[in-house]
Protein backbone atom coordinates (compact mmCIF):
# COMPACT_ATOMS: atom_id res chain seq x y z
CA UNK A 1 0.00 0.00 0.00
CA UNK A 2 2.51 2.33 0.62
CA UNK A 3 4.14 1.72 -2.49
CA UNK A 4 1.56 2.28 -3.78
CA UNK A 5 1.31 5.65 -2.46
CA UNK A 6 4.82 6.31 -3.89
CA UNK A 7 3.31 5.20 -6.93
CA UNK A 8 0.86 8.23 -7.32
CA UNK A 9 3.10 10.77 -5.80
CA UNK A 10 5.44 10.13 -8.86
CA UNK A 11 2.51 10.19 -11.12
CA UNK A 12 1.48 12.94 -9.88
CA UNK A 13 4.95 14.99 -10.01
CA UNK A 14 5.75 13.37 -13.78
CA UNK A 15 4.13 15.73 -15.92
CA UNK A 16 6.01 18.70 -14.02
CA UNK A 17 9.42 16.68 -13.93
CA UNK A 18 11.29 19.33 -15.75
CA UNK A 19 10.59 22.12 -13.02
CA UNK A 20 10.98 19.17 -10.05
CA UNK A 21 14.42 18.44 -12.24
CA UNK A 22 15.56 21.64 -11.94
CA UNK A 23 14.36 22.55 -8.01
CA UNK A 24 16.49 18.93 -6.66
CA UNK A 25 19.92 20.07 -9.49
CA UNK A 26 19.60 23.57 -7.73
CA UNK A 27 19.49 22.09 -4.17
CA UNK A 28 22.60 19.67 -5.30
CA UNK A 29 24.44 22.52 -6.38
CA UNK A 30 23.48 24.16 -2.97
CA UNK A 31 24.65 21.63 -0.79
CA UNK A 32 28.08 21.69 -2.75
CA UNK A 33 28.96 25.11 -2.33
CA UNK A 34 27.49 24.67 1.37
CA UNK A 35 30.45 21.44 1.78
CA UNK A 36 33.02 23.89 0.14
CA UNK A 37 32.31 27.12 2.36
CA UNK A 38 33.60 25.24 5.55
CA UNK A 39 36.73 23.86 3.62
CA UNK A 40 37.60 27.44 3.20
CA UNK A 41 36.42 29.08 6.81
CA UNK A 42 39.07 25.88 7.96
CA UNK A 43 41.79 26.51 5.27
CA UNK A 44 41.57 30.00 6.66
CA UNK A 45 41.98 29.27 10.29
CA UNK A 46 45.11 27.34 9.88
CA UNK A 47 47.02 29.53 7.20
CA UNK A 48 46.48 32.21 9.29
CA UNK A 49 47.21 31.31 12.77
CA UNK A 50 50.67 32.64 12.58
CA UNK A 51 50.21 35.69 10.80
CA UNK A 52 47.89 37.39 8.32
CA UNK A 53 46.97 40.74 6.45
CA UNK A 54 43.67 42.81 6.22
CA UNK A 55 43.94 42.36 2.68
CA UNK A 56 44.11 38.45 2.62
CA UNK A 57 41.89 37.82 5.16
CA UNK A 58 39.37 41.06 3.02
CA UNK A 59 39.60 38.26 0.09
CA UNK A 60 38.53 35.78 1.61
CA UNK A 61 35.89 37.16 3.32
CA UNK A 62 34.44 38.69 0.13
CA UNK A 63 34.59 35.00 -1.61
CA UNK A 64 32.96 33.69 1.14
CA UNK A 65 30.08 36.57 1.24
CA UNK A 66 29.96 35.92 -2.96
CA UNK A 67 29.29 32.14 -2.26
CA UNK A 68 26.68 32.78 0.05
CA UNK A 69 25.12 35.20 -2.09
CA UNK A 70 25.10 32.11 -5.14
CA UNK A 71 23.73 29.94 -2.40
CA UNK A 72 21.09 32.33 -1.26
CA UNK A 73 19.98 33.13 -5.00
CA UNK A 74 20.49 28.68 -5.76
CA UNK A 75 18.28 27.97 -3.14
CA UNK A 76 15.08 30.40 -4.14
CA UNK A 77 15.17 29.10 -7.43
CA UNK A 78 14.89 25.28 -5.71
CA UNK A 79 12.16 26.68 -4.21
CA UNK A 80 10.56 28.66 -6.54
CA UNK A 81 10.88 25.61 -8.96
CA UNK A 82 9.83 22.56 -6.18
CA UNK A 83 6.90 25.14 -4.51
CA UNK A 84 5.42 26.14 -8.33
CA UNK A 85 5.56 21.89 -9.20
CA UNK A 86 3.35 21.41 -5.29
CA UNK A 87 1.06 24.27 -7.07
CA UNK A 88 1.09 22.82 -10.49
CA UNK A 89 -0.39 19.73 -8.74
CA UNK A 90 -2.62 21.30 -6.36
CA UNK A 91 -4.11 22.49 -9.70
CA UNK A 92 -4.03 19.09 -11.50
CA UNK A 93 -5.88 17.35 -8.62
CA UNK A 94 -8.30 19.83 -8.28
CA UNK A 95 -9.39 19.52 -12.22
CA UNK A 96 -9.01 15.96 -12.66
CA UNK A 97 -11.20 15.68 -8.98
CA UNK A 98 -14.29 18.35 -10.56
CA UNK A 99 -14.06 16.34 -14.13
CA UNK A 100 -14.20 12.79 -12.38
CA UNK A 101 -17.00 14.28 -10.44
CA UNK A 102 -19.25 15.53 -13.96
CA UNK A 103 -18.77 11.98 -14.82
CA UNK A 104 -20.08 10.10 -12.12
CA UNK A 105 -24.35 9.42 -11.28
CA UNK A 106 -26.47 11.01 -9.23
CA UNK A 107 -26.25 7.73 -7.00
CA UNK A 108 -22.58 8.54 -6.04
CA UNK A 109 -23.60 11.91 -4.83
CA UNK A 110 -26.30 10.38 -2.50
CA UNK A 111 -24.13 8.08 -0.76
CA UNK A 112 -21.28 10.68 -0.59
CA UNK A 113 -21.78 13.97 0.70
CA UNK A 114 -20.92 17.55 -0.45
CA UNK A 115 -19.09 18.88 2.59
CA UNK A 116 -17.17 16.01 2.43
CA UNK A 117 -15.98 15.71 -1.15
CA UNK A 118 -15.47 19.20 -0.63
CA UNK A 119 -13.21 18.80 1.83
CA UNK A 120 -11.06 16.35 -0.11
CA UNK A 121 -11.28 18.18 -2.82
CA UNK A 122 -9.37 21.88 -0.66
CA UNK A 123 -7.72 20.39 2.05
CA UNK A 124 -6.34 17.18 0.95
CA UNK A 125 -5.08 18.80 -2.25
CA UNK A 126 -3.62 21.25 -0.03
CA UNK A 127 -1.78 18.35 2.15
CA UNK A 128 -0.36 16.75 -1.44
CA UNK A 129 0.60 20.43 -2.42
CA UNK A 130 2.72 20.58 0.80
CA UNK A 131 3.75 16.93 0.55
CA UNK A 132 5.44 17.35 -3.21
CA UNK A 133 6.61 20.80 -2.59
CA UNK A 134 8.10 20.73 1.54
CA UNK A 135 8.58 17.45 2.01
CA UNK A 136 10.36 16.58 -1.63
CA UNK A 137 12.46 19.98 -1.18
CA UNK A 138 13.38 18.60 2.58
CA UNK A 139 14.09 15.26 1.53
CA UNK A 140 16.48 15.81 -1.39
CA UNK A 141 18.19 18.53 0.53
CA UNK A 142 18.36 16.11 3.69
CA UNK A 143 19.93 13.31 0.86
CA UNK A 144 22.72 15.66 -0.82
CA UNK A 145 23.45 16.80 2.70
CA UNK A 146 24.07 13.73 3.84
CA UNK A 147 25.79 12.54 0.60
CA UNK A 148 28.00 15.44 -0.09
CA UNK A 149 28.87 16.30 4.19
CA UNK A 150 29.59 13.17 5.29
CA UNK A 151 32.67 11.94 2.95
CA UNK A 152 34.02 15.36 3.38
CA UNK A 153 33.70 14.97 7.58
CA UNK A 154 35.60 10.70 7.13
CA UNK A 155 38.29 12.81 5.24
CA UNK A 156 38.90 15.23 8.20
CA UNK A 157 38.42 12.16 10.75
CA UNK A 158 36.64 8.94 10.56
CA UNK A 159 37.03 8.74 14.49
CA UNK A 160 35.20 11.62 15.19
CA UNK A 161 32.99 11.34 11.97
CA UNK A 162 31.97 7.80 13.34
CA UNK A 163 31.37 9.46 17.08
CA UNK A 164 29.02 12.22 16.20
CA UNK A 165 26.87 10.54 13.66
CA UNK A 166 25.96 7.64 15.52
CA UNK A 167 23.14 9.34 17.58
CA UNK A 168 21.40 9.49 13.99
CA UNK A 169 20.09 6.07 14.16
CA UNK A 170 18.32 6.10 17.06
CA UNK A 171 16.66 9.61 15.65
CA UNK A 172 15.28 7.91 12.96
CA UNK A 173 14.04 5.02 14.93
CA UNK A 174 12.19 7.62 17.06
CA UNK A 175 10.70 8.77 13.81
CA UNK A 176 9.37 5.26 12.82
CA UNK A 177 7.99 4.62 16.61
CA UNK A 178 5.82 7.62 15.87
CA UNK A 179 5.34 7.10 12.23
CA UNK A 180 1.87 5.11 12.37
CA UNK A 181 0.09 7.26 15.48
CA UNK A 182 0.69 10.36 13.22
CA UNK A 183 -1.01 8.61 10.36
CA UNK A 184 -4.07 7.28 12.55
CA UNK A 185 -4.19 11.10 13.87
CA UNK A 186 -4.04 12.76 10.79
CA UNK A 187 -6.98 10.32 9.30
CA UNK A 188 -8.59 11.31 12.31
CA UNK A 189 -8.03 14.91 11.94
CA UNK A 190 -9.35 14.90 8.06
CA UNK A 191 -12.49 12.73 9.05
CA UNK A 192 -13.71 15.18 11.77
CA UNK A 193 -13.05 18.05 9.35
CA UNK A 194 -15.20 17.09 6.44
CA UNK A 195 -18.04 16.16 8.91
CA UNK A 196 -17.88 19.94 10.48
CA UNK A 197 -17.66 20.61 6.62
CA UNK A 198 -20.87 18.89 5.81
CA UNK A 199 -22.39 20.40 8.87
CA UNK A 200 -21.38 23.90 7.54
CA UNK A 201 -22.61 23.28 3.58
CA UNK A 202 -26.10 21.83 5.26
CA UNK A 203 -26.80 24.47 7.34
CA UNK A 204 -26.21 26.89 4.63
CA UNK A 205 -28.22 25.23 2.36
CA UNK A 206 -31.56 24.95 4.83
CA UNK A 207 -30.83 28.20 6.78
CA UNK A 208 -34.48 29.00 6.06
CA UNK A 209 -35.29 25.85 7.74
CA UNK A 210 -33.69 25.99 10.45
CA UNK A 211 -35.37 29.88 11.46
CA UNK A 212 -38.43 28.59 10.09
CA UNK A 213 -38.52 26.05 12.91
CA UNK A 214 -36.04 28.14 15.64
CA UNK A 215 -33.91 25.21 15.66
CA UNK A 216 -30.79 28.21 15.33
CA UNK A 217 -29.74 27.09 19.04
CA UNK A 218 -29.66 22.84 18.28
CA UNK A 219 -27.47 23.52 14.95
CA UNK A 220 -25.20 26.03 17.46
CA UNK A 221 -24.74 22.84 19.69
CA UNK A 222 -24.08 20.41 16.57
CA UNK A 223 -21.53 22.73 15.45
CA UNK A 224 -19.78 23.19 18.48
CA UNK A 225 -19.80 19.16 19.34
CA UNK A 226 -18.43 18.65 15.81
CA UNK A 227 -15.58 21.47 15.80
CA UNK A 228 -14.58 20.47 19.16
CA UNK A 229 -13.89 16.58 18.15
CA UNK A 230 -11.91 18.42 15.79
CA UNK A 231 -10.46 20.44 17.75
CA UNK A 232 -9.57 17.34 20.19
CA UNK A 233 -8.12 15.69 17.14
CA UNK A 234 -5.85 18.50 16.04
CA UNK A 235 -4.71 18.84 19.61
CA UNK A 236 -3.94 14.90 20.23
CA UNK A 237 -1.86 15.52 16.46
CA UNK A 238 -0.05 18.84 17.46
CA UNK A 239 0.60 16.60 20.96
CA UNK A 240 2.56 14.07 19.01
CA UNK A 241 4.34 16.21 16.90
CA UNK A 242 5.38 18.59 19.36
CA UNK A 243 6.63 15.24 21.28
CA UNK A 244 8.35 14.31 18.36
CA UNK A 245 10.21 17.15 17.13
CA UNK A 246 12.21 18.06 20.32
CA UNK A 247 13.31 14.54 20.51
CA UNK A 248 14.26 14.48 17.22
CA UNK A 249 16.52 18.08 17.40
CA UNK A 250 17.60 16.56 20.94
CA UNK A 251 19.13 13.97 19.51
CA UNK A 252 20.82 15.86 16.86
CA UNK A 253 22.27 18.52 19.18
CA UNK A 254 23.81 15.65 21.51
CA UNK A 255 25.83 15.03 18.54
CA UNK A 256 27.31 18.42 18.81
CA UNK A 257 28.57 17.54 22.31
CA UNK A 258 30.34 14.27 21.43
CA UNK A 259 32.01 16.32 18.85
CA UNK A 260 32.90 18.96 21.42
CA UNK A 261 34.12 16.20 23.81
CA UNK A 262 36.36 13.63 22.03
CA UNK A 263 37.23 17.08 19.36
CA UNK A 264 38.91 19.23 21.82
CA UNK A 265 40.79 16.25 23.17
CA UNK A 266 42.22 15.35 19.58
CA UNK A 267 43.44 18.94 19.00
CA UNK A 268 45.61 19.00 22.13
CA UNK A 269 47.29 15.97 20.76
CA UNK A 270 47.78 17.74 17.56
CA UNK A 271 45.41 14.38 15.61
CA UNK A 272 43.52 17.69 13.90
CA UNK A 273 44.08 20.78 13.30
CA UNK A 274 41.30 24.16 14.77
CA UNK A 275 40.41 24.33 10.93
CA UNK A 276 39.84 20.75 10.75
CA UNK A 277 37.98 20.67 13.90
CA UNK A 278 35.88 23.84 13.02
CA UNK A 279 34.80 22.05 9.80
CA UNK A 280 33.21 19.51 11.58
CA UNK A 281 31.82 21.72 14.07
CA UNK A 282 30.12 23.40 10.88
CA UNK A 283 29.55 19.87 9.52
CA UNK A 284 27.49 18.57 12.48
CA UNK A 285 25.54 21.91 12.14
CA UNK A 286 24.59 21.08 8.85
CA UNK A 287 23.75 17.90 9.36
CA UNK A 288 21.48 18.82 12.54
CA UNK A 289 18.69 21.00 11.04
CA UNK A 290 18.13 18.40 7.68
CA UNK A 291 18.06 16.02 10.61
CA UNK A 292 15.38 17.94 13.03
CA UNK A 293 13.59 18.76 9.60
CA UNK A 294 13.30 14.87 8.55
CA UNK A 295 10.85 15.05 11.55
CA UNK A 296 8.57 17.56 9.53
CA UNK A 297 9.14 15.91 6.33
CA UNK A 298 7.59 12.24 7.79
CA UNK A 299 5.07 14.03 9.02
CA UNK A 300 3.87 15.78 5.58
CA UNK A 301 4.80 12.24 4.06
CA UNK A 302 1.95 10.40 6.79
CA UNK A 303 -0.24 13.76 6.23
CA UNK A 304 0.12 12.80 2.32
CA UNK A 305 -0.56 9.51 2.36
CA UNK A 306 -3.60 10.30 4.14
CA UNK A 307 -4.95 12.33 1.55
CA UNK A 308 -3.97 10.78 -1.04
CA UNK A 309 -5.75 7.78 0.21
CA UNK A 310 -8.75 9.87 0.31
CA UNK A 311 -8.71 11.55 -2.91
CA UNK A 312 -8.11 8.50 -4.74
CA UNK A 313 -10.95 7.30 -3.48
CA UNK A 314 -12.87 9.29 -5.30
CA UNK A 315 -10.81 8.86 -8.81
CA UNK A 316 -10.67 5.33 -8.62
CA UNK A 317 -14.31 4.84 -8.83
CA UNK A 318 -15.63 3.92 -11.87
CA UNK A 319 -18.96 5.45 -13.10
CA UNK A 320 -21.40 3.01 -13.83
CA UNK A 321 -22.99 5.04 -15.79
CA UNK A 322 -21.09 5.64 -18.81
CA UNK A 323 -21.18 4.92 -23.13
CA UNK A 324 -20.53 1.69 -23.86
CA UNK A 325 -17.89 -0.24 -26.29
CA UNK A 326 -20.43 0.27 -29.64
CA UNK A 327 -22.23 3.30 -28.60
CA UNK A 328 -24.71 4.62 -31.07
CA UNK A 329 -25.09 8.20 -32.06
CA UNK A 330 -28.49 9.56 -32.80
CA UNK A 331 -28.51 13.27 -34.02
CA UNK A 332 -30.99 15.40 -31.78
CA UNK A 333 -32.68 16.56 -35.30
CA UNK A 334 -33.15 12.99 -36.34
CA UNK A 335 -35.09 11.83 -33.46
CA UNK A 336 -38.58 11.37 -33.52
CA UNK A 337 -39.02 11.01 -29.53
CA UNK A 338 -40.76 7.64 -29.62
CA UNK A 339 -40.36 5.92 -25.72
CA UNK A 340 -40.68 2.45 -24.91
CA UNK A 341 -40.24 0.17 -21.66
CA UNK A 342 -39.84 -3.81 -21.90
CA UNK A 343 -39.74 -5.28 -18.62
CA UNK A 344 -37.95 -2.56 -16.99
CA UNK A 345 -37.24 -3.32 -13.68
CA UNK A 346 -35.32 -1.50 -11.02
CA UNK A 347 -34.41 -1.89 -7.32
CA UNK A 348 -32.05 1.09 -5.70
CA UNK A 349 -29.02 -0.30 -4.10
CA UNK A 350 -29.50 -2.40 -0.48
CA UNK A 351 -33.38 -2.22 -1.25
CA UNK A 352 -35.18 -5.25 -1.46
CA UNK A 353 -38.60 -4.19 -3.04
CA UNK A 354 -38.27 -3.15 -7.12
CA UNK A 355 -39.08 0.43 -7.76
CA UNK A 356 -39.87 -0.25 -11.08
CA UNK A 357 -41.10 -4.25 -11.36
CA UNK A 358 -41.65 -5.32 -15.00
CA UNK A 359 -42.86 -1.88 -16.30
CA UNK A 360 -44.06 -2.36 -20.25
CA UNK A 361 -44.94 0.78 -22.05
CA UNK A 362 -44.95 2.57 -25.23
CA UNK A 363 -45.25 6.17 -25.77
CA UNK A 364 -45.64 7.87 -29.35
CA UNK A 365 -43.84 10.38 -30.76
CA UNK A 366 -45.51 13.50 -30.06
CA UNK A 367 -47.87 11.77 -27.79
CA UNK A 368 -48.49 13.75 -24.40
CA UNK A 369 -48.95 11.02 -21.59
CA UNK A 370 -49.47 11.91 -17.77
CA UNK A 371 -48.39 9.01 -15.43
CA UNK A 372 -50.11 9.63 -11.80
CA UNK A 373 -49.99 7.58 -8.80
CA UNK A 374 -49.18 7.66 -5.18
CA UNK A 375 -46.21 8.36 -3.39
CA UNK A 376 -43.38 5.37 -3.72
CA UNK A 377 -45.24 4.28 -6.82
CA UNK A 378 -42.35 4.58 -9.16
CA UNK A 379 -43.07 7.75 -10.97
CA UNK A 380 -39.90 9.28 -10.07
CA UNK A 381 -37.70 6.24 -10.64
CA UNK A 382 -39.11 5.82 -14.21
CA UNK A 383 -38.52 9.84 -14.75
CA UNK A 384 -34.91 9.27 -13.86
CA UNK A 385 -34.83 6.06 -15.79
CA UNK A 386 -35.27 7.63 -19.16
CA UNK A 387 -32.53 9.94 -19.48
CA UNK A 388 -30.58 7.39 -17.71
CA UNK A 389 -29.81 8.84 -14.69
CA UNK A 390 -30.21 5.31 -13.46
CA UNK A 391 -28.15 2.19 -14.23
CA UNK A 392 -30.91 0.32 -15.71
CA UNK A 393 -30.10 -3.21 -17.51
CA UNK A 394 -29.50 -3.06 -20.82
CA UNK A 395 -33.03 -3.85 -23.51
CA UNK A 396 -35.36 -2.20 -21.27
CA UNK A 397 -35.75 1.06 -22.66
CA UNK A 398 -35.55 2.22 -25.72
CA UNK A 399 -35.86 5.79 -27.74
CA UNK A 400 -37.17 5.66 -31.48
CA UNK A 401 -35.91 1.35 -31.10
CA UNK A 402 -32.27 2.17 -30.19
CA UNK A 403 -31.45 0.56 -26.74
CA UNK A 404 -30.43 3.84 -24.20
CA UNK A 405 -27.44 1.65 -22.58
CA UNK A 406 -26.16 1.78 -25.92
CA UNK A 407 -26.68 5.35 -27.42
CA UNK A 408 -23.96 7.97 -26.66
CA UNK A 409 -24.57 10.56 -23.50
CA UNK A 410 -24.35 12.96 -24.60
CA UNK A 411 -27.07 12.46 -27.96
CA UNK A 412 -29.47 10.67 -25.22
CA UNK A 413 -29.36 13.85 -22.91
CA UNK A 414 -29.66 16.14 -25.89
CA UNK A 415 -32.97 14.56 -27.24
CA UNK A 416 -34.59 14.85 -23.59
CA UNK A 417 -34.96 17.59 -21.51
CA UNK A 418 -35.93 16.76 -18.21
CA UNK A 419 -37.49 19.06 -15.45
CA UNK A 420 -36.85 17.27 -11.58
CA UNK A 421 -39.01 18.09 -9.11
CA UNK A 422 -36.47 19.79 -7.67
CA UNK A 423 -36.00 22.93 -9.61
CA UNK A 424 -32.49 23.84 -8.94
CA UNK A 425 -31.57 27.82 -10.18
CA UNK A 426 -27.96 28.73 -9.94
CA UNK A 427 -26.78 31.89 -8.45
CA UNK A 428 -26.72 33.99 -11.98
CA UNK A 429 -29.32 36.08 -13.63
CA UNK A 430 -32.74 34.82 -14.48
CA UNK A 431 -31.77 34.77 -18.28
CA UNK A 432 -28.23 32.89 -17.78
CA UNK A 433 -30.58 29.97 -15.83
CA UNK A 434 -33.06 29.85 -18.56
CA UNK A 435 -30.12 29.56 -21.29
CA UNK A 436 -28.07 27.23 -19.41
CA UNK A 437 -28.94 24.23 -21.76
CA UNK A 438 -27.60 26.73 -24.56
CA UNK A 439 -25.53 29.64 -23.34
CA UNK A 440 -25.96 31.63 -26.69
CA UNK A 441 -28.97 31.63 -27.14
CA UNK A 442 -30.57 35.20 -27.55
CA UNK A 443 -32.97 37.28 -25.61
CA UNK A 444 -35.80 36.34 -28.06
CA UNK A 445 -35.84 32.68 -27.73
CA UNK A 446 -35.08 33.43 -23.99
CA UNK A 447 -38.11 35.06 -23.67
CA UNK A 448 -40.37 32.71 -26.19
CA UNK A 449 -39.67 29.61 -23.65
CA UNK A 450 -40.62 32.12 -20.64
CA UNK A 451 -43.82 32.81 -22.34
CA UNK A 452 -44.90 28.99 -23.38
CA UNK A 453 -43.37 27.89 -19.52
CA UNK A 454 -45.87 30.89 -18.38
CA UNK A 455 -43.34 33.04 -16.51
CA UNK A 456 -42.28 35.65 -18.85
CA UNK A 457 -44.84 38.04 -17.31
CA UNK A 458 -43.44 37.76 -13.77
CA UNK A 459 -39.98 38.70 -14.80
CA UNK A 460 -41.05 41.76 -16.51
CA UNK A 461 -42.41 42.75 -13.41
CA UNK A 462 -38.70 42.26 -11.27
CA UNK A 463 -37.10 45.83 -11.17
CA UNK A 464 -33.86 44.14 -13.61
CA UNK A 465 -36.35 41.53 -15.54
CA UNK A 466 -34.58 38.82 -17.36
CA UNK A 467 -30.64 40.14 -15.31
CA UNK A 468 -32.16 39.62 -12.15
CA UNK A 469 -30.03 37.34 -9.46
CA UNK A 470 -32.08 34.94 -8.35
CA UNK A 471 -29.71 33.72 -5.46
CA UNK A 472 -27.96 31.12 -4.32
CA UNK A 473 -30.35 27.61 -5.58
CA UNK A 474 -32.59 30.26 -6.45
CA UNK A 475 -33.77 31.87 -3.23
CA UNK A 476 -35.12 35.10 -4.02
CA UNK A 477 -38.28 33.16 -6.35
CA UNK A 478 -40.49 31.50 -5.17
CA UNK A 479 -41.55 27.64 -5.16
CA UNK A 480 -43.55 27.98 -8.83
CA UNK A 481 -41.71 30.63 -10.24
CA UNK A 482 -38.59 28.49 -9.65
CA UNK A 483 -40.53 25.63 -11.21
CA UNK A 484 -41.23 27.64 -14.68
CA UNK A 485 -38.15 29.16 -14.81
CA UNK A 486 -36.59 25.36 -14.99
CA UNK A 487 -39.42 24.67 -17.57
CA UNK A 488 -38.17 27.35 -19.44
CA UNK A 489 -34.97 26.48 -19.71
CA UNK A 490 -36.14 22.64 -20.82
CA UNK A 491 -38.00 24.67 -23.72
CA UNK A 492 -35.14 26.43 -24.83
CA UNK A 493 -32.97 23.28 -25.60
CA UNK A 494 -36.14 22.14 -28.14
CA UNK A 495 -35.61 18.67 -27.28
CA UNK A 496 -38.00 16.06 -29.06
CA UNK A 497 -38.48 14.52 -25.17
CA UNK A 498 -39.74 16.65 -22.52
CA UNK A 499 -40.01 14.95 -18.88
CA UNK A 500 -41.52 16.73 -16.36
CA UNK A 501 -41.63 14.87 -12.64
CA UNK A 502 -43.71 16.49 -10.49
CA UNK A 503 -42.42 19.96 -11.76
CA UNK A 504 -45.52 22.14 -11.50
CA UNK A 505 -46.04 21.23 -8.22
CA UNK A 506 -46.12 24.76 -6.64
CA UNK A 507 -48.12 26.16 -9.48
CA UNK A 508 -51.90 26.69 -9.62
CA UNK A 509 -54.02 23.84 -11.41
CA UNK A 510 -55.31 26.50 -14.12
CA UNK A 511 -51.54 27.69 -14.71
CA UNK A 512 -50.06 24.09 -15.01
CA UNK A 513 -53.09 23.24 -17.42
CA UNK A 514 -52.63 26.14 -19.25
CA UNK A 515 -48.71 25.36 -19.74
CA UNK A 516 -49.69 21.51 -20.91
CA UNK A 517 -51.49 22.95 -24.10
CA UNK A 518 -48.99 25.47 -24.75
CA UNK A 519 -47.13 22.44 -25.08
CA UNK A 520 -48.94 20.28 -27.22
CA UNK A 521 -50.47 23.13 -29.29
CA UNK A 522 -47.22 24.54 -30.06
CA UNK A 523 -44.91 21.61 -30.33
CA UNK A 524 -46.55 19.47 -31.88
CA UNK A 525 -43.07 17.28 -32.31
CA UNK A 526 -42.35 16.86 -28.54
CA UNK A 527 -43.23 14.04 -26.61
CA UNK A 528 -44.11 15.08 -23.15
CA UNK A 529 -44.28 12.56 -20.09
CA UNK A 530 -45.92 14.51 -17.34
CA UNK A 531 -45.60 13.23 -13.60
CA UNK A 532 -47.75 15.04 -11.85
CA UNK A 533 -50.07 14.66 -8.90
CA UNK A 534 -53.21 17.54 -10.34
CA UNK A 535 -55.37 15.66 -11.83
CA UNK A 536 -57.12 18.83 -13.44
CA UNK A 537 -53.84 19.61 -15.57
CA UNK A 538 -53.13 15.67 -16.22
CA UNK A 539 -56.65 14.81 -17.38
CA UNK A 540 -55.79 16.75 -20.12
CA UNK A 541 -53.36 14.36 -21.32
CA UNK A 542 -53.77 12.20 -24.84
CA UNK A 543 -53.10 9.36 -22.48
CA UNK A 544 -52.77 8.41 -18.52
CA UNK A 545 -50.82 5.84 -16.65
CA UNK A 546 -51.71 4.85 -13.67
CA UNK A 547 -48.56 3.35 -11.73
CA UNK A 548 -48.98 1.32 -8.20
CA UNK A 549 -45.53 -0.35 -6.42
CA UNK A 550 -44.08 0.08 -9.25
CA UNK A 551 -45.91 -1.53 -12.08
CA UNK A 552 -48.76 0.24 -14.49
CA UNK A 553 -51.91 -1.03 -13.37
CA UNK A 554 -53.96 1.26 -15.70
CA UNK A 555 -53.71 2.91 -18.63
CA UNK A 556 -56.37 5.08 -21.25
CA UNK A 557 -57.50 8.43 -21.61
CA UNK A 558 -58.96 10.39 -18.42
CA UNK A 559 -62.30 9.68 -19.94
CA UNK A 560 -61.67 6.02 -19.99
CA UNK A 561 -60.17 5.68 -16.56
CA UNK A 562 -62.67 7.98 -14.85
CA UNK A 563 -65.26 5.34 -15.81
CA UNK A 564 -63.16 2.10 -14.74
CA UNK A 565 -63.63 0.75 -10.95
CA UNK A 566 -59.78 1.10 -9.86
CA UNK A 567 -56.87 3.61 -8.87
CA UNK A 568 -57.37 6.43 -11.26
CA UNK A 569 -61.15 6.50 -9.93
CA UNK A 570 -60.30 6.47 -6.32
CA UNK A 571 -57.63 9.11 -6.85
CA UNK A 572 -59.65 11.58 -9.11
CA UNK A 573 -62.96 11.17 -6.77
CA UNK A 574 -60.28 12.16 -4.14
CA UNK A 575 -59.65 14.96 -5.91
CA UNK A 576 -63.40 16.17 -6.35
CA UNK A 577 -63.67 16.63 -2.77
CA UNK A 578 -61.06 18.32 -2.21
CA UNK A 579 -61.97 20.82 -4.72
CA UNK A 580 -65.19 21.16 -2.87
CA UNK A 581 -64.13 21.42 0.23
CA UNK A 582 -61.61 24.30 -0.82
Amino acid sequence: MAQSRFAKLVSYLRPHWQATTVGIVALLVVNAIGVYIPQLIGEIVDKFQSAFTFDQILRYVILIIVLSSIMWVIRMVSRLALFGVGRQVEFDLKQKIFQHLLKLEPAYFALNTAGDLINRATSDVENIRRLVGFAVLSLANTVFAYALTLPAMLAISVQLTLATIAIYPFMLVTVQLFSDRLRNEQLEVQEELSLVSELIQEDMSGIALIKIYAQEENERRAFSQNNQRLLAANLKLAKTRNTLFPLVGGLAYISLLILLWLGSSQIISEQITIGDFLKLLIYVERLVFPTALLGFTITAYQRGEVSIDRIESILTVTPKIQNSDQVVHLPKEQVKGELKAVNLSFTYPGATIPALDNVNLTISPGETVAIVGAIGSGKSTLANALPRLLNIEPGQLFLDGVDITQLDLDSLRQAIAYVPQDSFLFSTTIKNNIRYGDPVSDQAEVEYSAKVAQIDGEIRTFPQEYKTIVGERGITLSGGQRQRTALARAMLVDAPVLILDDALSSVDNQTATDILNNLSQGTKRKTVVFISHQLSATATADRLLVMDKGQIVQAGTHAQLVKQPGLYQTLWNQHQLEEILK
